[in-house]
């Protein structure tokens, strides 16, 4: 008997111990920079436009110092801006549409490129994006069909990144919430919505800052997975290599899909969404440095962005190449785009994709012309 009420006062002691440890590790992640999380709402058929809870701020962090940190707004709509949108207001709207380099949770809002050009326009065009990290082009039809919509929406600017033309297919990725394309058995590819359901237990988790720390920050699932491949995997020893922000492999299967990706949204892209090309400008992504375009010249990343932009010129639309400017402006200030540790574009990189919508086709087409004015800045004259 005294031995069992040892190992129960043993356990007791470990138990107890640990939870201590558990609540003073909870007591100090509430007062530092952990990763608030974005707290997406459901997406159903009933609601079917991915969107953020309304009307909170959160706080972006990464990694296990939480570096990076930056406060960020998700407005009444469900969108990263520090604007509120407005339905049937008289001022035109420029929708800007994209991914997690849009959605720009690490930059703050006035750096960004169409918090920049909000600045810009202000009074006389409204700029809201509409984007969310791991959104593929065919999240981007929904998004701009919602804009056109709800906001009317007179132009687009899409910007488009290197994993975004597999990742439209769901054989190849599924994000929660986002809309994919499927295969239809002599059909071709159509849109499906991937429904996302919050868990009531994930609902209660981001209360815990050591859980959000264990999942935003140090990012437990992927070193989990990391770990087990590197113990059990020895296959997937070699790191793939990266040419953009994706797997540098160029294979038949992963271009052909890709293409038909391309087809798809292009097709859905003239049915979906009621304005003329003349309207709608996509700015796409490069390798921001001419030694990185070198190295990537045969990448699967190349590949695509060249027939994307073929594609979207002979049916009218204009094609902004950001690397060009990348190049330009690196030769000029040495500056790098992106942050040491976070491929996306940091201010430098969002000045660059400002400028390009600046001079575009676009903001002609929309009435207004743009030239330097004193001090070299941008100023914006109607016609």
């Amino acid at each position: 008997m005294t031995r069992c009420r040892q190992r129960l006062l043993a356990v007791v002691t470990v138990l107890g111990s640990l939870s201590l440890c558990l609540l003073a590790a909870e007591a100090v992640l509430q007062l530092l920079p952990v990763a608030t999380g974005m707290r997406a709402m459901p997406v159903i058929a009933e609601s079917p436009v991915f969107r953020f809870t309304p009307n909170r701020d959160f706080l972006f962090s990464r990694d296990w110092d939480m570096a990076m940190a930056n406060r960020v707004h998700v407005n009444n709509a469900g969108f990263v801006n520090d604007q509120d949108y407005r339905g049937n207001d008289q001022i035109p709207l420029l929708a800007v549409v994209g991914d997690s380099y849009i959605e720009a949770a690490m930059v703050p809002y006035a750096a960004t490129m169409h918090g920049r050009l909000a600045k810009q326009f202000a009074g006389q065009l409204r700029v809201y994006s509409f984007a969310a990290s791991g959104a593929p082009l065919s999240q981007y039809l929904v998004w701009a069909r919602h804009a056109v919509r709800e906001y009317g929406a007179q132009a687009l600017v899409i910007n488009v990144v290197a994993n975004d033309f597999d990742e439209s297919l769901a054989d190849y990725r599924i994000g929660p919430g986002f809309w994919h394309y499927v295969r239809q058995a002599g059909e071709g590819l159509e849109l499906r919505l991937f429904e996302y359901r919050p868990t009531h237990a994930k609902q209660l988790l981001i209360h815990s800052a050591l859980a959000r720390y264990l999942v935003y920050n140090l990012q437990i699932k992927q070193r989990v997975a990391e770990l087990r491949s590197l113990l059990f995997d020895w296959s997937a020893q070699a790191a793939p290599r990266y040419a953009g922000n994706t797997w540098v492999e160029a294979s038949p299967a992963r271009v052909t899909d890709s293409l038909l990706a391309i087809d798809a949204f292009f097709r859905d892209l003239a049915d979906l969404v009621p304005l003329p090309a003349e309207r709608v400008t996509f700015t796409i992504d490069g390798f921001r440095y001419p030694e990185s375009a070198a190295a990537g010249a045969d990448s699967y990343f190349n590949l695509m962005r060249r027939a994307f932009s073929a594609k979207a010129e002979m049916l009218g639309y204009e094609v902004v190449d950001l690397d060009p400017l990348f190049f330009a402006r690196h030769a000029e200030t040495a500056e790098r785009y992106e942050y040491p540790r976070d491929g996306h574009w940091n201010p430098a990189g969002h000045a660059v994709a400002f400028e390009a919508v600046m001079a575009s086709r676009l903001i002609k087409s929309m009435g207004h012309s743009v030239k330097q004015g004193s001090g070299g800045k941008a100023a914006l004259h109607v016609q």
